[in-house]
Formats: structure tokens, sequence, C-alpha cells
């Protein structure tokens, strides 16, 4: 994979930001803020790249999008998508912040495809003037790659100085066993999972005793998909790292209003825009929390 891969299908924009071109179809990066819990208060510390797809000016599904890449340009496709992202993220996001970008093991079916194309993400990032030690690098864990293509994915990480996560832990065919080998530095749960967890008294002692057992491992955890207070709350009280979802900000389009975050500025969380309707908590949450009460710290 030369460098062209992800650089020749960008567009440069007069605002600083960045579009792909891939076939029909235009992408454009977006945004979603990750909130961190300290000291009783939410800090914005992260961000995480998400890709949103066009046709004909249209919006597009990304999973619509994937679908229609055949299997020998998804290593490009991926390339470009995170091309894309870390361009935005050096011209629109606070340079404090760290940005997930997602990789899919599965197409690194080689040690030396998945060095090269780390060593042309390094060189993206120069471009981007973004520090490595930024951008953390999510992986799912589930069979979607052979377990030796997934370690072997995981090690070229590293010995490139990236941090690792963990993505959509709880889904499938999660395995506790993989997440002691692979070691990663944080672990995102699945929305879904923790959400059901969260609904009875035994399920959320269940989810803090899990999130329990990462920390005490050096390994900080997401939450999530939150989109109501009441999980707003719960999460806290499970003792998890980091929170991520609707009820706090939606994702943006680059260019974001994201910089208010930077620390030498001090702002609320941006309004929610179309947020889901608030919906009751169960029984064993003491109180709704008060999202907008909060103070929301860059």
């Amino acid at each position: 994979m030369s460098r062209s891969i992800g650089l020749a299908h960008i567009v440069r924009h007069d605002d600083g930001t960045s579009s792909g071109v891939w076939g029909i179809h235009t992408l454009q990066s977006a945004f979603q803020p990750i909130f961190a819990f300290k000291e009783g208060k939410l800090s914005v510390i992260a961000f995480e790249g998400l890709i949103r797809p066009f046709r004909d000016g249209e919006p597009q599904s990304p999973m619509s999008f994937f679908s229609t890449c055949p299997a020998a340009d998804r290593l490009h496709v991926e390339a470009l998508t995170r091309t894309l992202h870390l361009l935005n993220a050096g011209a629109c996001l606070p340079q404090e912040a760290s940005i997930f970008v997602n990789f899919d093991p599965s197409v690194f079916t080689e040690r030396s495809v998945a060095d090269n194309a780390l060593r042309e993400m390094r060189l993206v990032l120069h471009e981007a003037d973004i520090d490595p030690r930024r951008v953390v690098c999510e992986v799912t864990e589930q069979r979607s790659a052979s377990q030796e293509t997934l370690h072997s994915f995981v090690a070229a990480l590293r010995a490139n100085s990236f941090r690792i996560a963990v993505d959509d832990y709880g889904a499938d065919d999660s395995d506790i066993n993989r997440i002691k080998e692979l070691k990663p530095d944080i672990v995102k749960f699945d929305a879904i999972w923790i959400t059901q967890l969260m609904e009875s008294g035994a399920g959320f002692a269940l989810l803090t005793a899990m999130v329990r057992s990462f920390e005490e491992q050096g390994i900080r955890t997401v939450f999530e998909g939150i989109e109501e207070g009441w999980q707003l709350e719960l999460a806290e009280k499970s003792g998890a790292s980091m929170v991520q979802g609707f009820v706090l900000a939606r994702p943006e389009l680059a260019p974001t209003s994201f910089r208010v975050f930077g620390k030498t500025t001090r702002q609320a969380a941006p309004a929610v825009v179309g947020a889901a309707p608030v919906q009751p908590a169960p029984p064993h949450a003491t109180r709704p929390a008060k999202v907008f009460g909060r103070r929301v710290t860059p």
C-alpha cells in the first residue's frame, strides 16, 4: 500500500478540512466526544472518528457504503477513512484530545501488511501535526479475524507506540480471556449489552464487578451508547472511566464546534439535538442523573 492510497482520494477544502471520494460516494468525517469522570465532573478527553458517506448529496448509512466495497478494496477504503479522520482531527479538534480510530484486524492478514499500513498512517499523522501518542486504535476481539491475525495486528500496533482499545466488548462471542491475552489500554463496552445489564440490580452488580476487574488490571473502560440520564448515573456508579453517547453530545461533521473543549476555554457541553426521550430509571437507580446540571469541564 503506497502513501497515495489514502491521500490520492482526499479533497482539501478552504476551511482546512478534507473530504474523501470513493467511487460514487463522498466521505466526510464526524467526531463524537468521549467524556471522563473526574472528581464528580465530566471532562472531554477524546473524540471518536466516524465515517459519513454521501451519494449525490444524500446521506447513506456507513453499513450500506461498506457493503458496496469489494473485499479486495477493504484495506484501501479503511486507509482512506483513517486518513480522512486524522487530517480533519488535526484541523478542527483540540490539540490535547485523544483520537479514536477504527481498524478491522481481519484485513491485516500478514504482519508486513499491518506494518506498512501503520507506517503510512504515521506519515499522515506527521502531515496533520498529530502526536502519535494521541491515537487510540480500536479493534474488535470477536472472531472476525483469526486469533493469530488479531494478536499479530495488536503486536504491530504496540510496536508503533499506538494505544489499543477493544471495541464492542460484550457483543457476540466476546471472551474475557482474550482481553487478558491482548492486554489493551482501554475496553469499550457494547451499548446494547450494558443497557441490558443496567436494567436489573443483578446485572448492574455484574457490570460493576467487570469494570473493577479491568481497572485493577490497569485497563480503562468506556461505556458507549449512553442515551438517558439514568444510564449516565449508573455508569458513574459502576466506576467506568469514560462515557460516550447522545445524552452528552452527538457526532458532528467536520468542521466541528468542539474546539471549545480546548484547555484554554471552559464551556458547557454542546446542546443535544434530537436526543431520545428520557425513560424512567430502573428501581436500583436511586435517582435520575441531572445531566444538564453537571458541570462539564474541558
